[in-house]
């Protein structure tokens, strides 16, 4: 029998249902284990990743927005935001939240290739 079936099949006491509140408190400890190392890590570690992007952009930098535009930093103004040239002449004020790290690097590696 494996662990799991031994831990659901607890055999009553007394006659109330229910098991050890001890293998309980174990079972919904080690659920919440699972959901930190599989959910919650992956997802920090990425924010950061991308904070760190996002705090790492210059000038001349040639990135891609979430939305999709594709553009080069033009300035980096004071007020969290990056003035992007999309054509010349054309310019755009975005977040630098909007600058996708994903599809920054992916452009950048298609780059590389030709």
């Amino acid at each position: 029998m494996n662990m799991l079936n031994i831990l659901l099949m607890a055999s009553p006491q007394g006659g109330q249902g229910g098991g050890s509140p001890m293998v309980s408190l174990l079972f919904f400890a080690g659920m919440i284990v699972v959901m930190w190392l599989f959910m919650i890590r992956p997802q920090t570690k990425k924010a950061k990743l991308q904070k760190q992007f996002s705090e790492g952009l210059r000038e001349g930098d040639k990135i891609v927005t979430i939305a999709g535009i594709h553009g080069k930093v033009k300035k980096i103004n004071a007020d969290n935001t990056l003035q992007l040239e999309v054509s010349p002449g054309t310019f755009f004020t975005i977040e630098r939240s909007a600058v996708s790290m994903e599809y920054t690097t992916a452009h950048q590696k298609n780059e590389e290739k030709k």
